[in-house]
């Protein structure tokens, strides 16, 4: 029988509407079971007969309860075939989850990759993944976000354009235009929110599962790691002091992912005549180039280099990232290609996420509309201009680029500092790690590659605090 818990301060129709829908998952109101008339059960109970009729309405709305006007109010046999075949047991242990090894083993790289694992005792992380930031920055994001925050109408907080808010789109296809010789209109510009996802839209849009996919090796692991969860066979193609090696790109490839500008581990600059030889098999073989640009803008010689995007416009979809432009944080990337390209992968969008959130949109806007993204970019460039400097004199001076080749070509925000291949990568990283050190070791760069190294990002870390830590690295290693 149901009872009221006069200490319980839940409404009483909620205590024994609770009570009845267990007595019925649990079988103990079978089905067919008649449930006393409301007066009856509320003389029985003690309380008022409306508080029964809110329990049997409740009851007969989530379809434990069946009512007839000749038979009245019956235990359904819903309940018998959801709930009381079985235990409480079997109710609270809820639908059992798919095995996904493919899925745990990408997320396990990927941590490994990115040192998730290692938070301990670290004094100087030369991370490569992450940019600087400074007070400045915060000072005008924040003046953007109460400005655009305060002017919004209500019809900005709708449904948005599935390609991405047409002023950024118009900031952005500026910016290429005067800053890297890409011309293109705003239809041929898709924003995401990031690198990664702009892979999987490409992946969902232009490929079909079980199509192969050539890629860096080492490279950016968080593109293959993509693509291979989409289904894509992957087909490592090496990397020397050219950059992609492409007479090794794999003849069904459907598309090659490449970082030309600075190559994502090695930090290479592919040569012109590879880059010739690339666009030239792209046409030939009618494959997509997917060319990440992920921090080709920092180029501390002459002015960043032209893409590939800008001489073969067909074959090609360009990725750009405010992620080392300006902050990881605010997850708006952009993909720019061929409009048709470009309206197929906007359909998936529309299909999966519709749109991106609105307030980073609408603040990236004006940010770079009022001129604080251009300035924020020449001050982060004579910051890292001087990181760059300050690393490879130090590798130099501590004797380290005796013992390890070192290459610190004049772009992007890392180095690399690569050992024979023969050596205990894995124990250096451990040794360095227990040192206050973190590095981020070549290997998990690779796919079958058996480089060993070190990628030292220096775009976090201060002059004195990479002096400190080479020479530290110095006195372990040497």
């Amino acid at each position: 029988m149901l009872k009221v818990n006069r200490d319980d301060k839940r409404p009483i129709w909620q205590q024994l509407l609770e009570q009845a829908i267990h007595n019925i998952t649990t079988g103990k109101w079978p089905p067919g079971e008649l449930l006393p008339p409301s007066r009856e059960l509320a003389l029985l109970v003690g309380v008022s007969r409306s508080t029964i009729q809110i329990v049997y309405e409740e009851l007969f709305s989530r379809g434990y309860t069946v009512t007839n006007r000749r038979s009245g109010t019956r235990v359904s046999e819903w309940g018998y075939k959801n709930g009381s075949s079985g235990s409480e047991e079997v109710i609270s242990r809820g639908s059992s989850m798919p095995k996904l090894p493919l899925l745990n083993s990408a997320v396990d790289q990927l941590h490994d990759w990115l040192r998730d694992i290692e938070k301990k005792n670290v004094e100087i992380d030369f991370c490569p993944h992450e940019p600087y930031l400074d007070e400045h920055f915060q000072k005008y994001w924040r003046q953007s976000f109460l400005q655009v925050s305060s002017k919004a109408d209500l019809a900005s907080w709708g449904y948005g354009d599935a390609y991405g808010f047409v002023p950024l789109r118009e900031q952005i296809q500026r910016y290429l235009t005067f800053e890297r010789e890409i011309y293109v209109d705003i239809d041929q510009i898709i924003l995401t929110s990031g690198a990664q996802q702009s892979i999987d839209l490409i992946a969902q849009a232009l490929l079909h599962e079980g199509e192969t996919v050539s890629v860096e090796d080492p490279g950016f692991p968080a593109a293959w790691m993509t693509l291979k969860y989409r289904g894509m066979s992957i087909a490592p193609v090496p990397v020397d002091e050219y950059g992609l090696k492409v007479d090794c790109i794999h003849q069904q490839s459907k598309l090659v992912y490449v970082t030309p500008s600075h190559q994502c581990a090695v930090g290479v600059i592919m040569s012109e005549s590879r880059k010739q030889q690339l666009l030239h098999m792209a046409v030939q073989n009618k494959f997509w180039i997917v060319e990440d640009d992920y921090d080709g803008e920092f180029k501390y010689r002459g002015n960043p280099l032209p893409t590939l995007f800008s001489e073969q416009p067909q074959n090609t979809l360009y990725m750009m990232s405010f992620s080392k432009m300006i902050a990881p944080g605010i997850r708006i990337s952009a993909i720019v290609g061929p409009r048709e390209a470009i309206r197929q992968i906007v359909q998936v969008r529309e299909l999966t996420s519709r749109h991106l959130p609105i307030m980073e949109q609408l603040t990236l806007a004006h940010f770079m509309k009022h001129g604080h993204f251009m300035r924020h970019m020449r001050r982060k460039r004579i910051v890292y201009r001087r990181r760059h400097e300050a690393m490879k004199r130090a590798i130099i001076k501590s004797g380290l680029s005796e013992r390890f080749k070192l290459s610190y070509i004049e772009t992007g925000l890392h180095m690399l500092l690569e050992a024979e291949e023969s050596f205990d990568e894995e124990a250096a990283t451990y040794r360095a790690l227990d040192s206050g050190i973190r590095i981020y070791p070549l290997s998990t760069y690779c796919i079958c590659s058996n480089r060993k190294g070190w990628v030292l990002g220096f775009a976090k870390v201060d002059e004195a605090a990479i002096e400190e830590g080479i020479y530290r690295l110095a006195e372990m290693l040497l």
